[in-house]
């Protein structure tokens, strides 16, 4: 029987709970497929559910999303073959492992457009991207928008995207040099959060005019606030918790600032059966092919360093997308 590393934890804690072992990787069962892992993604979100903030019963591996080489098929597998490159997002955690059986209605076959690195980099993070540009809102030129996170994995990916659909994206920041990086995805001005009177600054930097939607990937630090920076009948798009859960949010405050709309929304239920995904996952493709969106890896760990990853991301080193090896 093959043997395979993957990271396990048993406890919720910082990040030198996380444990690689080796254990017996059985044969696909029908229907699934083992892959050779070649490129993990990391995403925040593995922080949390780490830390027990989404907890996860134990013990649990992390990881949502990877790209690699399919090298054995179970039985009643059609549409693959062995040998083809292929990648997912959404099937259940333990995506930080070298090899893995995955069901095969949750890969997609990558085209030549798309590298490994770029599909474990971007599967999950474009994929909410392609949810908050085409579903939660349709972005159409002109639109002005607000992101927060403009320099992170998915606040760069929106960022781009939203300017090559002709949107105006103003980003929101922590540090100077994620500054830069959330100007050079495209923000026409990005405003400091560190700066208590932020949402006075958005407004200085769009002369007076009030967001369309704000994206907050933040959470607890911004969402009230994001909700002064909307226009009256604007959308606020709560879709993270980096700072710590979101407060609750009194309906009748959404009519005082201007009879608001405020959703919270994920990424997979809006990829939830194999037909919808690989048709966003289509979308995607296309955008990365059109050059509107791409991915800046600002760090890469091997799976040996998984705690060293996780301390890095929370430490908030590196702007843009984390890739594992393994």
């Amino acid at each position: 029987m093959l043997t395979r590393r993957v990271v396990t934890l048993t406890e919720f804690g910082s990040p030198d709970v996380l444990s690689l072992v080796t254990e017996a990787l059985p044969e696909p069962r029908p229907d699934e497929v083992r892959l050779r892992q070649t490129a993990i993604g990391f995403n925040f979100i593995d922080t949390y559910q780490r830390k027990g903030i989404y907890p996860l019963p134990l013990p649990t591996g992390l990881g949502f999303e990877a790209a690699g080489v399919v090298d054995a098929l179970g039985s009643g597998v059609t549409g693959l073959r062995v040998g083809d490159r292929a990648a997912y997002m959404n099937a259940g955690v333990g995506a930080y492992a070298d090899l893995r059986n995955v069901p095969a209605d949750k890969l997609v076959a990558l085209p030549d457009t798309v590298s490994d690195a770029a599909a474990a980099t971007l599967l999950f993070k474009g994929m909410t991207a392609q949810y908050l540009l085409r579903k939660t809102h349709a972005v159409r030129p002109g639109d002005l928008l607000l992101v927060h996170s403009a320099a992170g994995g998915v606040g760069q990916i929106l960022t781009r995207w939203a300017t090559a659909l002709g949107a105006v994206v103003i980003g929101t920041t922590g540090t100077p040099q994620k500054r830069e990086a959330a100007l050079a995805a495209g923000c026409a001005a990005v405003v400091d959060l560190n700066d208590p009177d932020w949402p006075e600054a958005f407004l200085a930097a769009t002369g007076g005019r009030k967001a369309r939607v704000v994206y907050d990937a933040v959470g607890k630090d911004t969402l009230v606030r994001s909700l002064d920076c909307a226009a009256p009948f604007g959308l606020v798009v709560c879709y993270g918790a980096a700072s710590g859960k979101a407060p609750a949010i009194d309906p009748e405050l959404l009519n005082k600032k201007g009879c608001l709309f405020l959703t919270r929304p994920s990424v997979f239920p809006h990829n939830a059966d194999p037909a919808t995904f690989r048709a966003n996952a289509a979308d995607l493709f296309e955008a990365i092919a059109l050059g509107h969106v791409r991915v800046d890896i600002g760090g890469r760990f091997p799976l040996d360093a998984i705690v060293e990853a996780h301390m890095a991301a929370e430490a908030r080193r590196f702007g843009g997308a984390l890739l594992i090896t393994p």
